[in-house]
């Protein structure tokens, strides 16, 4: 099966002091070969954030 679960973290609540949010995604592996990068809202900033896949 080509689609893998992956975990997306935001990247600018780490440097403000506050929780990241985290969400979940699939990605197809054989045409996605990059990392996940969307933009998701982070309800402890209260605006939408670039997130990136992590290790999990």
């Amino acid at each position: 099966m080509p689609r893998e679960t992956v975990i997306i973290e935001c990247t600018e609540a780490r440097k403000e002091g506050k929780n990241p949010s985290r969400y979940m995604t699939t990605r197809n592996k054989k045409t996605m070969q990059t990392k996940v990068e969307k933009m998701k809202y982070n309800p402890s900033l209260r605006r939408r954030t670039l997130h990136k896949e992590i290790k999990g």
